[in-house]
């Protein structure tokens, strides 16, 4: 089966964070810290071989998923539509796990970067990213805002992510201004998703009602 370059690198990226964490492993605690509180102060902790290789084993499981998706969504034509967009998607999701990975393996190695700053940058940065490329998206069963009315209508999935896009670029530009308030950032994501998801639904509702009419 021939591969295309952009499937290439997203496995490579991923054999690549379990080359590292192979790396990382010996030179580890036996307990590393995998979760920051809103302070960006240390409150959970896991045993150093589920700690460093489950993210990257989680990152192959991505891999193999979204290999899978375009061939077995019923509408594998509109993903081929989008397809350099749908791989380009996979890379930076890729990335950002892999940022996670590094930062909390250089945490564990003595280098306390705190979370609280660079994980509102790099969600922001995702989300961001997202919005620019939620318009170009396809109606499809696997990636996209799926609501019953999105996926009953082409116009109305486009509108939707059109607005979804805007929605998605607010909030991660909104989400990397909140480091400036320290522990609220938390707060100030969790508050944007649920005003956004419930604002989408109900769009792609009057959306679907306005095309009936």
């Amino acid at each position: 089966m021939a591969y295309r370059k952009k499937e290439w690198l997203m496995l490579m990226m991923a054999l690549a964070s379990v080359l590292m964490a192979g790396w990382f492993y010996p030179q580890l605690p036996d307990q590393l810290a995998t979760h920051w509180n809103m302070d960006g102060q240390v409150d959970g902790y896991m045993e150093k071989g589920w700690a460093t290789f489950m993210l990257p084993g989680m990152m192959l499981f991505f891999v193999l998923l979204f290999f899978i998706i375009p061939k077995i969504d019923p509408l594998k034509k509109n993903i081929e539509k989008f397809r350099d967009k749908y791989e380009e998607m996979v890379l930076v999701i890729l990335a950002f796990f892999l940022l996670i990975f590094l930062q909390t393996m250089l945490w564990n190695m003595g280098m306390l970067i705190s979370p609280a700053l660079t994980v509102p940058v790099a969600v922001g940065l995702l989300f961001i990213y997202l919005g620019y490329v939620l318009p170009k998206a396809k109606r499809n069963w696997f990636v996209g805002i799926r609501t019953p009315w999105t996926m009953s209508s082409d116009k109305v999935w486009d509108k939707t992510h059109r607005m979804g896009g805007k929605l998605f670029i607010m909030m991660g530009i909104i989400l990397i201004l909140s480091i400036f308030l320290g522990s609220g950032s938390f707060y100030v994501l969790i508050g944007l998703v649920l005003v956004s998801v419930i604002y989408l639904f109900w769009y792609s509702y009057a959306q679907f009602q306005k095309e009936k009419k």
